[in-house]
């Protein structure tokens, strides 16, 4: 019997756990979060600790693409719609330009294990720029055996030749964005499309010999109620994707000002937004989808969930990972790479990233170094993100730690342990299935630079 089963939890109702936990707090896919990113690490810091990079070690590549065909009003991703092709083209010369760069700075070719194309809209890129671009990052990074390709796809402007041209480069896996089926929803966020358009797109990722497919959906869009969102789910049920992600909008129209035209009135309450995600999580679990940390679901027999069994799921900017390598290069405005040293963002603005590249200089923005202390926190923060557990004696034994050195963050878990949230035995943590919708808040007593009154972060339920 697990920890979990052991426990008998005092059960919160929906507006008690509402009124005490919904709060803001981190995605943490990094720790420290890009809040704490400064300009204190630019473009001579981030020489140095590419230089340093061991020769023999694969790298993971990540590549952003900042175009849209179409701008989706619920959109959080630094992106832009664009009718033209002239930018897109002109922004893929400037990203061969960053690569020669990038290239000039390292140690020597590095070998990479996985690229994972992002955006926006990667396949706004044409088959002939797909296979440019592929084709320098291998003069760069050679791949190794079973290298892996992902990408994040829109329905919309997918094109059967342009999955032919990514699957000949080895695409393995695609997420492919639905967000939610009804058309009442899709109209009031900018986004049209139909069950048979994302059926017609998955047949062609399916014949091209893609073998993981992933789709995004979300909840608590304008309105969106449980039962539109168990319909889109029992809808792309029939397409049985290896994967399926359940994201929460964030409506932070401070932040993203094209969220302005979204309707507030026509947003779910916390309550609603909460019902809409377990029905979807029920509904899921009964067809045999594994649960996986705050928001994803897999086919047990996917590499997804087998990580998870395994203990070796990860975190990072795309989210959760089987991808084991201790480098991340990200190439793109915005793109956020993670070294052995700390973490690293380029210019966010494509005007800024495009004018340091024609300099000569690489486009870095800002980052932060590690420290030990951050090294320590972010193991803890990165098992309880995917395991909903964390032995802490084990953490701290690798970092030369004690386990009393965590007496205050474990004081001030004792409200979610006893709401019945979190199970806390000796130096051993583990989130209760309630437990899991406040994950983020549990993380966030090991965050040393949270600040809750800052606002920066979306909403924790």
């Amino acid at each position: 019997m697990t920890l979990a089963e052991r426990l008998e939890p005092q059960v919160l109702s929906t507006e008690a756990l509402i009124a005490k936990y919904d709060g803001r707090a981190p995605r943490y896919t990094s720790y420290p979060t890009a809040v704490q990113f400064t300009p204190q690490v630019g473009p001579d810091v981030y020489r140095q600790w590419l230089a340093a990079l061991p020769s023999d070690d694969p790298v993971s590549l990540y590549v952003h693409v900042p175009f849209c065909a179409r701008l989706c009003w619920y959109c959080g991703c630094n992106t832009r719609a664009v009718q033209r092709h002239g930018p897109v083209a002109d922004y893929v010369k400037h990203l061969l330009e960053e690569l020669s760069l990038l290239g000039a700075a390292l140690p020597g070719r590095l070998p990479s294990s996985a690229l994972h194309f992002g955006g926006g809209t990667p396949n706004m890129l044409t088959p002939e720029e797909l296979d440019l671009l592929f084709g320098a990052l291998a003069e760069v990074f050679p791949p190794i055996a079973g290298f892996e390709v992902a990408a994040e796809l829109d329905p919309a402007p997918l094109t059967r030749d342009w999955v032919q041209a990514a699957a000949r480069h080895g695409l393995t896996r695609a997420s492919l964005g639905v967000q939610n089926l009804s058309p009442r929803v899709q109209e009031a966020v900018n986004r049209k499309e139909s069950f048979e358009d994302v059926a017609r797109c998955v047949g062609w990722l399916r014949e091209a010999g893609v073998g993981s497919v992933n789709l995004d959906l979300m909840y608590g869009l304008p309105h969106q109620t449980t039962a539109n969102t168990l319909d889109t789910v029992d809808q792309i049920l029939r397409l049985k994707p290896e994967r399926i992600a359940l994201f929460g909008y964030a409506h932070v129209p401070w932040m993203k000002a094209h969220q302005q035209l979204i309707h507030e009135g026509a947003l779910p309450g916390a309550a609603e937004r909460l019902e809409q995600s377990e029905a979807a999580a029920e509904r899921l679990a009964a067809e045999g989808y594994v649960r996986i940390g705050l928001d994803h679901f897999a086919l047990p027999e996917d590499e997804l969930a087998r990580a998870l069994a395994e203990g070796r799921l990860r975190r990072n900017f795309q989210g959760y990972t089987t991808d084991g390598a201790r480098t991340l290069l990200g190439l793109g405005a915005s793109a956020i790479g993670s070294l052995p040293q700390g973490f690293v963002q380029n210019a966010a603005q494509e005007l800024a990233w495009r004018a340091a590249i024609a300099k000569g200089e690489l486009p870095l923005a800002r980052g932060v170094a590690l420290t030990d202390q951050d090294r320590f926190r972010g193991e803890i923060i990165e098992r309880l993100m995917c395991d909903l557990a964390v032995d802490l004696e084990e953490v701290c034994g690798r970092h030369g730690r004690a386990v009393g050195d965590l007496a205050a963050e474990i004081e001030r878990l004792s409200d979610f342990a006893a709401d019945g949230l979190l199970l806390i035995e000796g130096g051993r943590l583990q989130a209760t299935e309630t437990g899991r919708l406040v994950i983020r808040s549990i993380c966030a007593a090991f965050d040393t630079y949270f600040a809750a009154a800052e606002g920066r972060h979306s909403k924790a339920l």
